[in-house]
C-alpha cells in the first residue's frame, strides 16, 4: 500500500541523563531518531549539568537500572545496545551479567569516565567489567589512557592502546582522536584520526578537524551512531565509517551556534531533518 510505513528497528541506550541535552541519554536518543531507529533507554544516573560543567550526580540503584532494561527487553525487539555512563561497579556488574548471558546484542561500550568539563563520571574498574563483552568499545584518548595505565597521545600510541584493549575482549576498539592532542596551536592543523584495533590488526579513520567549541557529546553521539547502524544491519567497519561522517556533519551543523557559555552541543539531527523536508 502506498505510504505504508515500515516498523523501525529498536536500539537501547544505558547511560546517564544530561540535563543540558548535549550528551548522555538525551544525545543518544537524538542520534537514534536522526538515523531512523526507535530509541529506548535505561537511565543509570541523573546529572545536573549544562555547557559549563556538571554540578551534581545522583546514581540510581542497580536494581532500578536492571528493571528499566528488563521492561524494555520484555516488550521490544532490541537490535543493538549502547552503554555510556555506568557510574558504579554495582551497575556495571549487573549490566555485564546481562551481556555475558548474550542478552545485549551488538553491544557498543562508550567507557565514559570524565565529562568534557573534567567532572569524574565513572571508575575504571566498573568499565572494565563490561569491556570483555563488547562488540565495539569507543574510548577517547583520555579514557584509553586510564584503561591501559599509560599516556595515550599520538596515533601510534592510540594503535597500541587499541590493540591492548582488543586483546582483553572487545572485538573492535576505536580510540577516538577528535580531541586535540596539545601538539598544535591551530585546531585545523592536523586531521581528526581515530584508530581501530582488533585481534587481527587495525586501521585508521581520518577526517578533517573542525575549528569549533561546540563539541559537547561527540563521544556519546559517535557510539550511539555506531549502535544505530548496527541495529540497521551494517557490519562494524561500515558502521564506524558512517558514525565518523555523522559526527563530522553534526559538528559542522552546530559550528556557529551560540548555545551556552561553555562547550556547546553538536547538531544531532538538523542536517538530516533539512534533507527530509
Amino acid at each position: 500500500m502506498a505510504g505504508e510505513q515500515t516498523t523501525p528497528v529498536v536500539a537501547m541506550t544505558i547511560a546517564g541523563s544530561d540535563s543540558g541535552g548535549g550528551a548522555g541519554i538525551q544525545a543518544d536518543l537524538k542520534v537514534f531518531a536522526a538515523l531512523g531507529v526507535y530509541g529506548t533507554s535505561a537511565i543509570t544516573a541523573v546529572t545536573a549539568q549544562n555547557t559549563t560543567g556538571v554540578t551534581s550526580v545522583h546514581q540510581l540503584p542497580a536494581a532500578q537500572v536492571l528493571a528499566q532494561i528488563e521492561a524494555v527487553r520484555a516488550d521490544l525487539p532490541v537490535c543493538a545496545v549502547k552503554t555510556g555512563m555506568l557510574g558504579t561497579a554495582r551497575i556495571a556488574g549487573a549490566v555485564a551479567a546481562l551481556a555475558r548471558a548474550g542478552e545485549l546484542p551488538n553491544l557498543v561500550v562508550d567507557p565514559v569516565l570524565v565529562s568534557t568539563s573534567g567532572h569524574r563520571l565513572g571508575v575504571v574498574g566498573a568499565v572494565e567489567r563490561l569491556l570483555p563483552y563488547a562488540l565495539v568499545a569507543t574510548p577517547n584518548r583520555a579514557e584509553a589512557s586510564a584503561l591501559v595505565g599509560w599516556p595515550v597521545r599520538t596515533t601510534d600510541e592510540m594503535a597500541r592502546a587499541a590493540a591492548e584493549l582488543a586483546a582483553g575482549g572487545p572485538r573492535f576498539v576505536v580510540v577516538t582522536g577528535g580531541d586535540s592532542d596539545g601538539t598544535s596551536t591551530a585546531p585545523t592543523a592536523d586531521p581528526a584520526v581515530d584508530v581501530v584495533g582488533t585481534a587481527d590488526g587495525g586501521w585508521r579513520l581520518a577526517g578533517d578537524r573542525l575549528d569549533t567549541g561546540n563539541t559537547h557529546g561527540t563521544g556519546c553521539s559517535f557510539a550511539a551512531a555506531v549502535a544505530a547502524r548496527l541495529a540497521l544491519g551494517d557490519d562494524v567497519p561500515a558502521a564506524l565509517v558512517f558514525a565518523k561522517e555523522y559526527v563530522a556533519r553534526a559538528l559542522a551543523g552546530a559550528r556557529h551556534w551560540r548555545l551556552g557559555s561553555g562547550h556547546g552541543p553538536i547538531d544531532h539531527f538538523g542536517n538530516y531533518l533539512k534533507e527530509a523536508r
